[in-house]
């Protein structure tokens, strides 16, 4: 693998360091496949300042309530555009009693209403069913869920926060400085046993350290692609997110048109490729022989070696990795991965689970099903789930003997379910190892909870070597081993009929007179404050790790059950990093309680008596005070809104970072309110430190590039500091200013 450190030129599909004679870079740029399809979706003047809008959109079960209660408060009638509501997260319905299913008889009646697209629990994983239903060629499909990508069946999609999708729902755009572009230049083909996992996590271990894709485009060409199945494409593909870049789209071809002719819109296909001509902002050459069989580590897919280099060095790679481990939970429990190095050197896992939109696709369960038919999973310790990605696979899966052959060797079928993937299916016991093919192994992503002694760990592998480990009894087998298997992958017929029997689609047929469905866990959203000329926050929790998750800053798994009840879930911020986070956030609110009945605080006027001492005369009756946090470099991960709404509404009004792992977690932050100051020196600050903002909103609205800041310390020092907002938009400013986009809207 090589990563370009210039951008590159394609020069009738080969790379290149130059242009020709005559080609300009900025002529070049539009020559990429992304710039074509961003400048058709574009509806401003500028391809330097996108407005978008979307052809269609797609949330489940954790986020489309909120967003539709943010669209109707802001004066949404219908939906706009197709709008896909999946219920893929929270279908375990005995959690929390009825609110799960609450929650999905509120979808139903809002599709009923506004004319959206209503797809069952368990019918299908909210990817797979775009992907099956909604993608198409030139398309771009807006999703609240990170892992939205679909840019190998040629549409680019784009993971978001739910205020963006509340945006396109009331009319209006998405916004963004027009993005890099990063070649992805595929050569070869894969070896036997290596499979799309092992290819993605190749590229995340390539760059997501160094950020050489973040918040950019990744654009798929070279001749690899063609040696690849569209299976394979969207396998590779939805992992896309882990490097932390922005989107992605690939070249598309005949395989990608006989996808759609298979799954019956044949009229979704159309060519893509870059022009003769195509300027790149970085590049990676890939040639897929040289991949083999991957592992990721806990505690990030970033933690990739090969099974072969692990099995050869385990004792040195799981210290480094349990050592690292241990060190981001803070002590509060120990992993222990040495542990499962057997007498005989051989690595011994307990679990393991093919699940979700990147591993319950059709083909890695065909070759699950190659691998372990007639073998056996052992009666030990070890256990095997795969869960499909949705009922028309599982309907293929059963049809062509894979579900029997799976069954057979002892492994367990399931429905079509995300929880392995956010920690609410087959979490592991404490002190278990387990790998799987799904998204992302995070902490708590397993559904352990180390705050209450709890911890397992996962590891992030491919169908085909998870498979092989199963054949094995356990011990890790990495499928590039195996030398007697015969893949076959039987012909896919997508069975349409599944969908059209149980799919509710009103798009275009709202009825306006249908009532919603309100279960006694979903509530409105508080009301927010407008932001105050000037601003008092307390740093409540100050958090020093290299990222901070929104897996950290909420909690998915079973917490996400009230994700419809903004306060209780906010019961739940930060409460497996930082327990203290939410009484000490519910103090500095009620401070501010007690400012707005007109009384001032002890401590808040012992923090202005010290102000004073600089000159600074704070008007208290027009001062909000709110809680902050402290962070290096937060947001890694989901585009769930909750990481920054729970802040909120438990009386957050700004965080500070040193950057921000992802513009997803930034744009939910400024959409429900809170500053994403950025911070140049960290140690000016610590929590319990009092923050004083003067002239912060004029200063926001007027784009200054630096605020002044003074912390204001428990003994009563005194620290001049500056911070920087970063480029943001008007409408940014203006929702800022309003405190939260509801407010926005109401307000124009």
């Amino acid at each position: 693998m090589k990563l370009h450190d210039t951008g590159v030129y394609l020069i009738n599909g080969v790379p290149q360091t130059s242009a020709p004679a005559g080609v300009t870079e900025a002529d070049a740029k539009k020559g990429t496949i992304a710039y074509g399809i961003l400048k058709a979706h574009n509806t401003g003047d500028s391809m330097q300042d996108l407005r978008m809008k979307f052809d269609s959109m797609t949330s489940h079960d954790i986020t489309y309530v909120g967003i539709i209660q943010t669209a109707r408060a802001s004066g949404m009638t219908e939906f706009p555009l197709p709008y896909v509501m999946t219920n893929c997260h929270n279908s375990l319905c005995a959690v929390g009693g009825t609110i799960n299913e609450d929650d999905h008889q509120f979808a139903l009646s809002a599709a009923h209403k506004y004319g959206g697209i209503y797809v069952p629990p368990n019918m299908a994983v909210i990817h797979s069913y775009n992907r099956e239903m909604m993608s198409g060629c030139g398309r771009m499909i807006l999703g609240s869920d990170s892992h939205t990508r679909y840019g190998a069946l040629g549409t680019m999609a784009v993971g978001e926060g739910g205020g963006e999708l509340a945006k396109q729902l009331v009319g209006r755009t998405y916004d963004m400085s027009y993005p890099g572009v990063v070649a992805i230049y595929l050569t070869g083909k894969p070896a036997p046993g290596v499979g799309p996992h092992d290819v993605a996590l190749t590229l995340v271990a390539a760059t997501y350290a160094n950020g050489y894709v973040k918040n950019k485009v990744m654009e798929f060409v070279g001749p690899g692609v063609a040696n690849l199945s569209a299976d394979y494409r969207n396998g590779i593909d939805v992992m896309t997110t882990e490097t932390t870049c922005w989107s992605s789209i690939w070249q598309t071809d005949d395989t990608t048109k006989e996808y759609f002719v298979q799954h019956g819109r044949p009229e979704a296909y159309k060519e893509l490729k870059p022009a003769d001509v195509a300027y790149y902002d970085g590049c990676i050459e890939l040639d897929l022989s040289t991949v083999e069989c991957m592992i990721a580590l806990p505690m990030h897919p970033s933690y990739a070696y090969p099974i072969r280099e692990l099995k050869a060095n385990a004792k040195e790679i799981l210290q480094a990795a349990q050592d690292q481990a241990n060190r981001q939970l803070g002590g509060k429990v120990e992993m222990n991965l040495v542990g499962k190095i057997c007498d005989d050197g051989r690595i011994y896992v307990d679990q393991g689970v093919v699940a979700g939109c990147s591993g319950g696709t059709y083909e890695n369960i065909c070759a699950v099903a190659d691998i372990i038919k007639g073998k056996s999973c052992g009666n030990g310790e070890f256990k095997f789930s795969v869960y499909p990605d949705s009922m028309p696979t599982y309907l293929e899966l059963v049809k062509n003997g894979a579900v029997a052959d799976i069954v057979s060797a002892g492994g367990i079928f399931r429905e079509c379910f995300c929880g392995p993937c956010f920690g609410a299916g087959d979490t592991p016991a404490n002190g278990e190892f387990s790998i799987r093919h799904t998204t992302r192994n995070f902490p708590n992503r397993e559904g352990s909870k180390p705050g209450e002694g709890q911890i397992s760990a996962v590891a992030l592998m491919d169908a085909r070597s998870i498979a092989a480990t199963a054949a094995n009894g356990g011990y890790l087998t990495a499928a590039s081993e195996l030398t007697d298997v015969e893949y076959t992958v039987p012909d896919n017929h997508f069975e349409q009929g599944v969908y059209d029997k149980r799919v509710y689609n009103g798009w275009g047929h709202p009825e306006p007179d249908y009532a919603l469905k309100f279960g006694p866990n979903i509530k409105d959203w508080p009301e927010q404050p407008a932001l105050t000329d000037d601003l008092l926050v307390k740093i409540v929790s100050y958090i020093t790790d290299p990222v901070t998750t929104t897996d950290e800053l909420i909690p998915s798994g079973e917490t996400s059950s009230f994700r419809s009840n903004p306060l209780r879930l906010a019961e739940f911020t930060l409460s497996r990093k930082d327990p203290a986070y939410v009484p000490n956030a519910k103090a500095v609110k009620a401070l501010d309680e007690q400012r707005k009945a007109g009384e001032l605080p002890a401590e808040v006027a012992r923090v202005y008596d010290d102000l004073k001492k600089l000159g600074y005369a704070p008007d208290a009756a027009n001062t909000n005070i709110g809680s902050a946090i402290f962070a290096n470099k937060p947001g890694d991960g989901s585009a769930r809104e909750q990481a920054a709404s729970c802040q909120r509404v438990l009386g957050g009004a700004a965080n500070f970072a040193c950057e921000y792992a992802t513009k997803r977690y930034r744009s939910n932050c400024i959409n429900w309110g809170m500053l994403p100051f950025l911070v140049e020196n960290p140690g000016a600050l610590d929590n319990g430190d009092y923050v004083y903002l003067p002239g912060v909103r004029k200063a926001l609205l007027e784009a200054a590039d630096e605020l002044d800041a003074v912390a204001v310390k428990p003994n009563g020092g005194l620290v001049k500091f500056t911070v920087k907002l970063g480029a943001m938009t008007d409408a940014e400013r203006r929702i800022l200013a309003d405190g939260c986009l509801i407010n926005y809207y109401k307000n124009n």
